[in-house]
């Protein structure tokens, strides 16, 4: 007995000593850069599980940057910071606040490629345009892209009109006042059946939602919300335990899953059988190229059509209801008179609550990033080989160099000229979102509509 504790005791001992001399060498790697020094890291799992992290340097957690915004790179006086950890091995992040730098490694996608690890929980319906890198990255866009053009953006604007009309009209109808819990529940179905319209050739009705189709056991739109909030845990649960020990919330996210599957295969199915007619929309992008008839190089294998089709339905699900959100909740303060003013008020509200707060980056060679200290000095940041780079969205929206009074909600900045390359919610540079214009188009829409017709108190 004694024989095997000491073994273990060296073991661990050994597993110590060693991750303690790595960190040592990451940390000299450094070369003394400012940041954080922690004994876990907040990447991946261990920041979902803990967004807040733990105080005295063992985690920041997953979502401290939406929390402090600019004041951790205020801290440390420069907008590129650190952020090592020891556990579960040692590495350094860097997090990037500074607009040029950003442009810098946006624009170069060869020195800092899009990391597809994070991603993966993102592919399970099949590979896909957000979490694929390199060629089959460029096969995906090669398809996808030319969907999103004026053409639809016009179709985006007339379904979201007739969306609404009907929301109006055959849903609120006469009453003098309409109580909604939770914005959400008005803006994900609009989402839902502008992208189903414009993008897949489906128009969904508001009566639609409120019964379950035959031989389904959720509705096309609870079960698309009840996975968009739920991917991540999907992914984290093993197989054995959703499936043989699940909770009531456990039985419900398998089941929106399996429903999502069997929505999807039916619209594809659908458009298969249907008349054939001349569309220019994603949906018939993305079938044309799983057709066998197609360039080999180019077609989509099944997998991928359904995983296509699943991130776009899922960015509009997860992504423009956020924007609207605190949009609708921001007319309360302010008048709008016209469309760029409109617009002004979405770009302000994704400067303040962007849906994706941090775009994770990794360095494919020895290379450096340029900065300044809190003296306007030029500091030239070394990044080794392998190193996560990380774009800080709510630091970058939110630091003084590029926006008087970062904090307050003023839409009128984005009136006049504005700093540009300060604004990512949409990302920057090649793999900046396709459906950018697309979102622009129908959250004018949705939102001058509801201001014309509506006065909205929260």
């Amino acid at each position: 007995m004694n024989t095997i504790v000491l073994v273990l005791l060296a073991s661990f001992v050994l597993f110590v000593r060693t991750r303690v001399l790595k960190y040592r060498a990451m940390i000299r790697s450094l070369q003394d850069h400012p940041g954080s020094r922690n004994l876990m890291t907040s990447m991946g799992v261990f920041g979902l599980l803990s967004p807040r992290g733990f105080p005295g340097n063992i985690m920041e957690g997953g979502l401290r940057v939406w929390y402090t915004k600019h004041r951790d790179f205020e801290l440390y006086g420069m907008d590129i910071i650190t952020s090592a950890s020891v556990f579960p091995k040692p590495e350094a992040v860097f997090l990037v606040a500074d607009a040029a730098a950003i442009k810098d490694i946006t624009t170069t996608r060869a020195r800092f490629p899009k990391p597809i690890a994070p991603y993966a929980v993102l592919s399970v319906f099949g590979p896909n345009i957000v979490a694929s890198e390199g060629d089959l990255w460029k096969r995906f866009r090669k398809v996808s892209a030319p969907a999103f053009s004026e053409r639809n953006n016009r179709l985006g604007w007339n379904e979201t009109v007739e969306t609404m009309k009907d929301l109006f009209e055959n849903v609120w109808g006469e009453q003098a006042q309409i109580s909604v819990d939770h914005v959400v529940d008005v803006v994900l179905p609009i989402a839902l059946f502008v992208i189903s319209a414009a993008g897949f050739g489906r128009r969904i009705l508001w009566k639609d939602t409120l019964v379950i189709p035959h031989g389904h056991r959720m509705t096309f739109k609870d079960a698309l919300n009840v996975v968009s909030h739920n991917v991540f845990w999907k992914i984290a649960t093993p197989p054995w335990i959703m499936n043989h020990l699940p909770t009531p919330h456990m039985k419900t996210v398998r089941v929106a899953f399996e429903e999502l599957a069997q929505h999807m295969q039916e619209m594809i199915d659908a458009r298969r059988t249907a008349e054939k007619k001349e569309h220019y929309d994603l949906f018939t992008n993305l079938l044309d190229a799983n057709e066998d008839e197609l360039d080999g190089s180019n077609k989509l294998s099944d997998k991928e059509l359904l995983g296509n089709i699943f991130i776009f339905l899922l960015a509009e699900a997860f992504y423009l209801p956020e924007g609207y959100l605190y949009a609708v909740r921001c007319t309360t303060r302010c008048e709008m008179n016209l469309l760029t003013e409109t617009l002004a008020v979405l770009y302000e509200t994704l400067r303040l609550f962007p849906a994706v707060i941090g775009i994770p980056k990794q360095a494919a060679e020895d290379t450096t990033l340029t900065t300044q200290d809190a003296n306007g000095n030029r500091v030239v940041v070394p990044i080794t080989q392998g190193a996560w780079v990380v774009l800080q969205v709510p630091g970058l929206h939110h630091n003084p160099r590029y926006w008087d009074d970062p904090y307050a909600f003023k839409p009128e900045r984005f009136l006049g000229d504005w700093p540009r390359d300060a604004f990512v919610p949409f990302s920057s540079g090649a793999r900046a979102c396709l459906g950018r214009r697309f979102f622009e188009t129908e959250g004018v829409a949705i939102v001058t509509m509801l201001v014309w017709r509506y006065k909205i108190t929260v």
